[in-house]
């Protein structure tokens, strides 16, 4: 038997008119007559469509999250928190791989643009921002942006503070004793790797120290791997470095092991991000967790607000990483 509006105005002794306020969560309903609707639907099961309440509302009841890449834990557990916490707000996640040359229709538009697909949009670590900005503006859609590239004070922004994240590596390694630190960074577009590398620099300087070594690749093992092998094979040995990604450090680690030495007793190595294998592998790495469940806890709960039209002024939230100290870093010898 199928259960209506109907049945559980009747179950309830209340109106269909104020059955409905309660199922499209109208703040004009007592609490007294609200309990009674509700405990009407659990006894008769019945489930409302999150199409039609979506329809009547005039919404999709979907939200769409752009992303270059599900091939990084940090993403992925951003990508999860922003599900968990949409569901908690009864909404459904469409992801869109934008990748380098991004996942656009013979337009040039990314499918997640056109209009009434979304109700509203949170862009992580963009890499053509502006564009995505001026299109979404143009087309009224509710967003935010995350990891973003560039200052935008008019527009709702997340980021995590990667300046300090680079300030207390190099402040470990350097209680450690190590002032011989070399640098692997990312391409220079990206301002999180920029950041790392700037507080890496400037908590050196304020100790009267010059870096011993930088150098950029990707954020890939192979740029780890082939940038620390070229520093020991010039005899431009650091005795610590520092890798603006995980999987950078694992590739520094293997060159380090390939050329016969150990880590951390040769060298120390550390990380960025927290990926799952950094607590796993041999030693174990040290590194800088990003909070992925509070970026993507703090992006739902601003593009709410934007959809449901309570939050009228952009906000910017810079979030604080962790330093996790593990077996791949050691006092230098004397």
């Amino acid at each position: 038997m199928n259960v209506n509006i109907y049945d559980v105005a009747k179950k309830s002794g209340l109106s269909v008119v104020t059955v409905s306020r309660v199922i499209n969560n109208s703040p004009n309903v007592r609490d007294y007559n609200r309990k009674k609707v509700l405990q009407a639907m659990a006894e008769l099961g019945y489930n409302p469509s999150a199409a039609a309440r979506s329809l009547a509302k005039g919404k999709t009841g979907v939200v769409g999250l752009l992303i270059p890449s599900l091939n990084d834990t940090f993403f992925n557990c951003v990508v999860r928190s922003v599900n968990e916490h949409l569901m908690q707000n009864g909404y459904f996640l469409a992801i869109s791989l934008a990748e380098y040359g991004d996942n656009t229709t013979k337009e040039g538009t990314n499918f997640l643009f056109q209009e009434k697909r979304v109700d509203g949009i949170i862009i992580l670590t963009p890499l053509n921002e502006e564009k995505y900005i001026l299109e979404m503006k143009r087309k009224n859609i509710p967003f935010v942006l995350m990891d973003n590239q560039n200052n935008h004070p008019s527009v709702c922004s997340i980021n995590v503070d990667n300046y300090k994240g680079g300030c207390d590596v190099t402040k470990h390694l350097l209680d450690f004793g190590h002032e011989k630190i070399g640098y692997i960074g990312a391409p220079e577009f990206y301002l999180s790797s920029k950041e790392r590398e700037k507080g890496f620099v400037d908590t050196l300087r304020n100790e009267g120290i010059e870096p011993y070594a930088i150098d950029h690749g990707d954020f890939d093992i192979r740029s780890g791997y082939e940038i620390t092998k070229q520093w020991i094979e010039s005899g431009k040995i650091p005795t610590a470095i520092f890798a603006a990604d995980d999987h950078i450090a694992f590739g520094a680690m293997d060159a380090i092991r390939e050329a016969g030495m150990n880590v951390p007793e040769d060298i120390s190595v550390c990380g960025y991000d927290d990926d799952f294998l950094s607590s796993q592998i041999h030693p174990a790495l040290t590194t800088v967790r990003q909070p992925a469940e509070e970026l993507g806890a703090k992006g739902v709960e601003i593009l709410m607000q934007l959809i449901d039209g309570s939050l009228k002024r952009s906000v910017n939230i810079k979030l604080e990483p962790t330093l996790i100290i593990r077996q791949s870093t050691s006092k230098l010898k004397s």
